[in-house]
């Protein structure tokens, strides 16, 4: 829709649309006049993530000020805003990615079958395995393979990548987790790559 309006122009069929989702998100909130959106976001999956709050303070410009979040000591939360202020709240906060994964083994809960290992067509770049997409097509000298891979994280197709796994149920996917070292976000966004602040600049702009 936004792109229909002409808000967003992409510079290139190929361009990632991530970032361009932020005028998305705004506008709608500004239509539907919302005072608070849920997320599933996490403090361990990366820096400016872990600045947030459960109850995230959003100036009447949809941005985000990491100075000026609200303290919320003993679980206690100060929701009062302005009119066209709003919170963007995240529950599960302060859950790991393990929690996440323990929950979904005790729980039985089904997923799509991309958040376990299966053979996806890939190429190697920059220490990431890009997914052979419409949108994600092989640069010039990258080799197609086709690797046993799984999604940790599913967000645009443009900038996420898989892993390299042979995790095959939650619980084999539990035991994994316990031996990474590198965030889900760090193993396979590519957006997030650009530089040390790139999330938290995006955030600040009003990204989720």
């Amino acid at each position: 829709d936004s792109i229909a309006r002409g808000t967003i122009r992409l510079a290139h069929p190929l361009e990632s649309r991530n970032g361009h989702q932020t005028v998305t998100l705004l506008e709608t909130i500004e239509e539907h006049k919302f005072d608070a959106l849920i997320g599933g976001a996490r403090r361990d999956e990366e820096k400016a993530r872990a600045k947030e709050r459960i109850f995230s303070h959003r100036d009447s410009f949809g941005q985000w000020q990491p100075k000026e979040q609200r303290p919320e000591l003993w679980t206690l939360f100060n929701t009062r805003i302005r009119p066209g202020e709003h919170f963007r709240c995240f529950p599960i906060s302060n859950w790991t990615e393990l929690d996440v994964w323990l929950y979904i083994a005790r729980e039985n809960i089904p997923l799509p079958p991309m958040y376990y290992a299966h053979e996806r067509q890939v190429m190697r770049r920059k220490g990431l395995l890009v997914p052979l997409t419409e949108v994600t097509p092989p640069e010039a000298g990258e080799t197609v393979e086709t690797a046993t891979v799984r999604f940790r994280t599913v967000g645009d197709m443009t900038c996420t990548c898989p892993v390299e796994s042979p995790a095959a149920n939650a619980t084999e996917v539990v035991a994994e987790t316990l031996t990474v070292t590198v965030s889900e976000r760090g193993a396979t966004r590519m957006d997030d790559r650009t530089s040390e602040a790139s999330m938290e600049k995006r955030k600040k702009e009003g990204y989720f």
